[in-house]
């Protein structure tokens, strides 16, 4: 098993004309991925193809979605635009969008996650690498890559790993494919201060998840994310989970990379965060190098 994404997953791409979201589609494709549609306004009846795979585009999702069936979407719109790219996902109730677009605006996020409740689709990012569940063998059979992350990294298997840092959770890929022990399923949550996913919503999937046998948990200064889903894997979780949290060095009050990334009033320092993950049982990585060993140790 794995958790939001399967073999099954019907992925259709916003923006797949632009040259990030057409490089993006093909490494999708090549991973196994089902892209069945792409969504260009002013675009439709193109065709994208790529390695014999021929995927149509349309000028709207909701028309995308009726046509193709599609499940899922990831979201390649620049900034101004990526607010109601997203929204469209929602009206046409998708299961899944995950929006890899950096620099959308904080009020615009707000409104987003206002119109989001009560709906059914789940909201990965904004400004995340996406999601990858695994598949079988070199040629990826079976996976399903959304977003931007390596696919080549991963190997199927049954640790998850949640993280705010798309690089550091490349970095813990790597670790334990480097090991030789593999993933159910990977997500980059993002480093914004308004995402649609937090890492409790994520911790708690891996838990009631039988084929996910422990997590690495990824985070780093500023909100209180990081410390509510510690109190939660303290009073309910039953898989070993390892811990790092990025930016120990950075000063109060700077943002460092990440729109979510930055210490104000005393609050979402590292300190407190290691501090919560000690104080769950999570066992704590001193540095990025050491986060896989600290888990398998664990296990």
């Amino acid at each position: 098993m794995s958790i939001l994404v399967t073999p099954q997953t019907r992925l259709l791409v916003q923006g797949i004309t632009g040259a990030f979201g057409a490089r993006h589609a093909q490494l999708s494709i090549d991973y196994g991925t089902q892209v069945v549609a792409g969504v260009t306004p002013g675009k439709g009846g193109q065709i994208f193809e790529h390695r014999g795979v021929k995927v149509p585009i349309f000028d709207t999702v909701a028309e995308a979605v009726r046509e193709t069936k599609a499940t899922a979407s990831a979201v390649f719109v620049p900034p101004p635009f990526a607010a109601d790219a997203i929204l469209e996902g929602v009206d046409a109730q998708l299961d899944l969008v995950v929006a890899i677009t950096e620099g959308i605006p904080v009020n615009d996020m707000i409104k987003v996650k206002r119109a989001m409740q009560g709906r059914s689709t789940r909201l990965i990012g904004p400004n995340c690498p996406g999601i990858v569940t695994p598949g079988e063998g070199k040629d990826s059979h079976g996976g399903c890559r959304i977003g931007i992350a390596p696919g080549y990294i991963h190997k199927r298997g049954h640790i998850g790993v949640v993280s705010r840092s798309g690089t550091l959770t490349y970095e813990a890929v790597y670790q334990l494919t480097s090991r030789g022990v593999g993933q159910s399923t990977c997500v980059g949550i993002g480093g914004d201060p308004v995402n649609g996913t937090s890492h409790l919503d994520v911790i708690q999937l891996f838990m009631a998840d039988p084929d996910t046998h422990g997590i690495i948990m990824i985070g780093e200064i500023g909100g209180s994310a990081e410390e509510e889903a510690a109190e939660w894997i303290k009073a309910h979780g039953t898989k070993p989970v390892a811990g790092f949290i990025a930016g120990a060095t950075a000063p109060p009050g700077r943002r460092m990379g990440h729109a979510g990334a930055i210490v104000s009033g005393g609050k979402g320092t590292a300190q407190a965060k290691f501090d919560a993950f000690r104080a769950a049982g999570i066992g704590v990585a001193a540095t990025p190098s050491e986060m896989a060993d600290t888990l398998l140790k664990m296990m």
